[in-house]
């Protein structure tokens, strides 16, 4: 199965992604870990564009079709993105389950936003403004939505677990 996850930097995504993945004993594939260490790597003499997310299409077609679960962490902003992630599933032949991560107190979300550190090495996190200004369309298609706003990590795994369940 591959699990996808999505929402802006801040509303507890990684958390929620890291710990299922753990839990299922899962392959976590990051986004943000690809495109620093493409960063790091110096190789590049343009911008990322989808650089990192086809990086992370084909690891998590790999490890699918060695028949693991397989929780992608982007951002996952644009129609594009998801429905990239939704073929992986197809190509490899196993189900995709989609979940929207948001946080409905906009003050927690700022704080979040504003009280975190990178935990990955060189990468700069965005700010509030940077936030508020992404680019982030609207999912279509069959989805869950997880807001974050008074829910501990724990509890947000329980409740994506119980709707993995109930697919």
């Amino acid at each position: 199965m591959l699990i996808i996850f999505g929402g802006l930097p801040g509303v507890g995504k990684t958390e929620i992604a890291r710990e299922l993945a753990r839990q299922l004993k899962a392959v976590y594939v990051r986004i943000d870990s690809i495109e620093q260490a493409l960063r790091d790597s110096g190789a590049l003499r343009r911008p990322l564009n989808d650089a990192g997310y086809r990086i992370g299409y084909r690891v998590a077609e790999d490890n699918l079709r060695l028949g693991r679960f397989v929780v992608a962490d982007s951002v996952n902003p644009i129609r594009l993105t998801r429905d990239a992630w939704r073929a992986v599933a197809k190509r490899a032949r196993v189900e995709a389950v989609e979940f929207e991560v948001k946080c409905s107190d906009a003050c927690e979300h700022r704080r979040r936003v504003e009280d975190r550190s990178s935990d990955i090495f060189g990468l700069r996190v965005p700010t509030w403004e940077e936030v508020k200004a992404r680019k982030y369309e609207r999912w279509n298609g069959k989805h869950f939505l997880v807001d974050t706003a008074g829910v501990s990590v724990k509890q947000a795994v329980r409740m994506i677990r119980s709707k993995m369940r109930q697919r």
